[in-house]
């Protein structure tokens, strides 16, 4: 299906020329990275950009960078380039694991990280591991930078704290103090270019403290504050296990849509979350599946 809208095409070749633009077409301006979801946006017209404003150009926000105790994911990053980098293999590996089912190769050769937290969409799967490792978005506008906490980002469906004139520069997550184990659970119809039913992320520490966050089970990726409460401190034996299970019922708010009714997300969640302790536990302890395994 071709574009039907007419939009200016522009191509800064420096940053603040980016900023600049941003600040003109507030009202209209489009980041274009990747483009996998923003081409078919518009192409069903629920975008209309005045201007698409192409960045892939800008070598200032490309790279993953291990710096001051933490990783920077710049705005140009795909996520087979996260699945190329062993620096995120192998101290941010619940993020390996959820790039990897992002989709299909081809998309993931083209499609950003930042734009998958920039779309917003409940079922995007880097965001229960960006929640579970507390990222922060770091976004720039010709007054200077502000970092938004990643829990404070996503506002809605297709809604983010951002800024009309903001680009958002990359994500910087801080590298998890000592031994974890973790594990991403995504729930689809099929292999390949479908969209999450449902996903559990768990990022476990060898104090037994933990973070589970979770995806496509209500209008926003979001932490599951409950079930982190009860958990923390325990052995998740089978008794501690099933009651945690019982309590994410409390922590959604799924819909009923062409991928799935609310009652088979509820029941999946917790058939999920049970998975997704079991593989954060065993490989916290060194055992378990490898990172990138898909569970279901």
């Amino acid at each position: 299906m071709p574009l039907l809208q007419d939009f200016v095409y522009l191509k800064p070749k420096r940053m603040d020329e980016l900023l600049r633009l941003l600040d003109k077409y507030q009202d209209g301006g489009f980041i274009l990275a990747g483009g996998t979801d923003l081409i078919v946006r518009m192409r069903e017209e629920l975008d209309n950009p005045e201007a698409l404003i192409d960045i892939k150009g800008l070598e200032e926000l490309g790279g993953i960078k291990e710096q001051n105790g933490s990783i920077e994911i710049g705005a140009n990053v795909t996520f087979s380039d996260i699945l190329d980098s062993e620096i995120i293999r192998q101290k941010l590996p619940v993020l390996f694991e959820a790039s990897a089912v992002v989709a299909s190769m081809g998309i993931r050769n083209r499609a950003t990280l930042i734009g998958n937290i920039c779309s917003a969409v409940p079922s995007l799967d880097s965001g229960p591991a960006l929640l579970n490792y507390e990222a922060e978005v770091i976004v720039e506008n010709l007054s200077g930078e502000r970092v938004i906490p990643i829990h404070r980002w996503f506002k809605g469906p297709h809604k983010t704290s951002k800024r009309p004139d903001e680009l958002v520069k990359m994500v910087r997550i801080p590298i998890p103090d000592g031994k974890t184990g973790g594990s991403y659970v995504k729930l689809g119809r099929y292999r390949g270019e479908d969209l999450a039913q449902a996903g559990v992320a768990v990022l476990m520490y060898e104090d037994l403290t933990y973070r589970v966050s979770l995806c496509a089970l209500g209008p926003v990726p979001k932490r599951a504050y409950k079930v982190e409460e009860f958990l923390n401190k325990k052995k998740p034996d089978v008794r501690i296990i099933s009651k945690a299970v019982e309590l994410i019922e409390k922590e959604i708010n799924p819909i009923t849509d062409i991928r799935a009714t609310k009652e088979y997300r509820t029941h999946m969640a917790k058939v999920m979350l049970k998975m997704a302790i079991e593989a954060a536990y065993s490989r916290l302890r060194g055992e378990g599946p490898s990172y990138g395994t898909r569970f279901l």
